[in-house]
């Protein structure tokens, strides 16, 4: 069952909650979900997005997918990752954060400042949104603020620029996972999102 959600915050963004339960009501536990870049077409209808979305549901977690409001350099739609997450913990006792591709970039940034979160995924996420916005940086917050973190990369991805993040985060000791595919991961979205929940699925449920 899912629900659309306004998410407040200056800015207009839209969002649709995937909620878990048969009869509707909310659970205790949710992931707020990151979309790609905007202007190469990302959006929260994203299959990788509604792949997660599935396995974490199928798990009990409810999962908020949102659109970014107006396109603002990275500014603005870091802003409404973080207005989305500030939505989800007003209702839920645990909040995860995903993303993927330049979604995934503003997770981990996102995240850096949100020292409550229960755990941030990334996936196949590029070293910086902007010249002031930077990924590997907030690796090293992540782990100052004892923010558990794991990082999905795709070993034949010639789009995003991964590298970085990848080598700081084994530097880190943050959790990394290699696929053998490339940067839109055809055909891959169903382990992508088993990888996603079983993340999620150890630090966000009780059971």
């Amino acid at each position: 069952m899912s629900e659309t959600v306004l998410i407040p915050g200056g800015r207009d963004v839209r969002a649709t909650l995937d909620i878990a339960a048969s009869d509707g009501s909310r659970g205790e536990a949710a992931v707020v979900a990151c979309p790609p870049h905007p202007q190469h077409g990302g959006h929260r209808g994203d299959e990788r997005l509604t792949a997660v979305s599935d396995a974490l549901t199928d798990r009990g977690i409810d999962c908020l997918r949102f659109d970014y409001g107006d396109w603002d350099e990275g500014y603005g739609e870091s802003t409404d990752a973080d207005n989305a997450v500030g939505w989800a913990a007003e209702r839920y006792e645990r909040v995860g954060l995903f993303g993927f591709s330049f979604g995934a970039t503003v997770a981990l940034v996102a995240a850096a400042s949100r020292p409550g979160l229960a755990g941030v995924c990334a996936l196949a996420p590029t070293a910086r949104l902007n010249p002031d916005v930077d990924a590997v940086a907030a690796l090293d917050a992540l782990v100052d603020l004892g923010v558990a973190t794991r990082i999905l990369y795709a070993t034949r991805d010639s789009t995003a620029d991964w590298e970085p993040v990848v080598e700081r985060a084994e530097q880190l000791g943050i959790e990394t996972v290699a696929f053998e595919s490339d940067h839109f991961f055809v055909g891959r979205a169903g382990d992508v999102g088993k990888a996603v929940e079983e993340f999620f699925g150890t630090r966000l449920r009780d059971d």
